[in-house]
């Protein structure tokens, strides 16, 4: 379950606390990435570092906080796609949303990153969407059975982490994933 779902009912001036954080947490994760200075969002959030470690007791659970709708919404279009007739053309979809909104969204494909969020409900909650997909493309013979969806999820933080500050990010982001995808249909 995300922390975020998981809270208790707050007073109205720590649900403003709150508020104000993920506020500020949004706007310092746009404009510097993952790696915003928590000093710097709790200060444009106008409380002490010690509300902000209350509210959120380590980076990766504010940036869950930060990315909880985002995650959903991408989740829904996974389970949107799932009754799609080309369950590789499925996958190839939604993993393509995954990489232009990691681009567009600084911050989340370092998120997402395996060695920081194993347990998280983000990392957990994209790796079963993704999963769904790719076993069902992998049942259809459409892409190699050996392909883990950890390496999926790894290939798209890579990809949108490698272009973030190209001039055609995205463009060339999915680009790549074309390549990649090319090579996990099974040999003939």
């Amino acid at each position: 379950m995300s922390p975020v779902t998981a809270r208790r009912p707050q007073r109205a001036d720590a649900r403003r606390n709150y508020d104000r954080l993920l506020d500020a947490a949004r706007e310092a994760v746009a404009q510097h990435g993952a790696e915003a200075s928590l000093d710097d969002i709790a200060r444009r959030a106008g409380v002490g570092s010690g509300t902000l470690y209350r509210h959120f007791p380590t980076r990766a659970a504010l940036l869950e906080a930060v990315f909880h709708e985002q995650i959903d919404e991408l989740c829904a279009q996974a389970a949107a796609r799932l009754d799609d007739p080309d369950p590789a053309a499925a996958l190839g979809t939604w993993l393509e949303a995954v990489l232009r909104h990691s681009i567009r969204n600084r911050g989340m494909a370092a998120a997402l990153r395996t060695e920081r969020t194993d347990s998280t409900w983000c990392y957990a909650t994209m790796q079963d969407s993704a999963g769904r997909l790719l076993a069902r493309a992998q049942a259809a013979g459409a892409l190699r059975a050996e392909v883990p969806v950890s390496d999926l999820l790894r290939l798209i933080n890579g990809l949108a982490l490698a272009n973030a500050d190209a001039s055609d990010a995205e463009r060339s982001a999915v680009r790549m994933l074309g390549y990649a995808l090319a090579g996990m249909r099974p040999h003939s």
